[in-house]
């Protein structure tokens, strides 16, 4: 089986688990984790207030202040959203937790609202 079609199949069954969530959901998500690891001097474990803190620059970036309305399109309207997001991958085995990570951790980190629109880094109000 080629890595592709893995990877698909394993995609397939995070989005049957967790059909509220759109596919990109979880791409965009790792994607943020890998930019978070990136950033860091030597790699570590993240905490859940740094990844979705870089969820929130990573829209920022790609998206601009389309952000909101694109990371709602695929379903991820909160942090709590990123937290099930990533608990969703940690129990395909995708991701690894550490004993004292909780779902919890990602509970009401940022306002989406505040975080996408009345904050938009570049002046713009909605």
């Amino acid at each position: 089986m080629s890595d592709l079609r893995l990877a698909e199949g394993i995609l397939d069954g995070l989005m049957e688990r967790n059909p509220r969530f759109h596919g990109k959901a979880y791409l965009f998500l790792l994607t943020a984790l890998h930019a978070v690891l990136d950033s860091l001097e030597e790699r570590r474990h993240i905490s859940g207030e740094e990844l979705a803190d870089g969820v929130r620059r990573l829209a920022l970036q790609q998206y601009g202040p389309m952000a909101r309305t694109v990371l709602a399109h695929w379903g991820i309207n909160s942090t709590e959203d990123l937290g099930e997001i990533v608990f969703a991958m940690v129990e395909c085995g995708i991701l690894e937790k550490q004993e004292k990570d909780r779902v919890e951790d990602f509970r009401a980190l940022f306002d989406f609202e505040e975080a996408f629109e009345l904050d938009y880094p570049w002046g713009c109000r909605f």
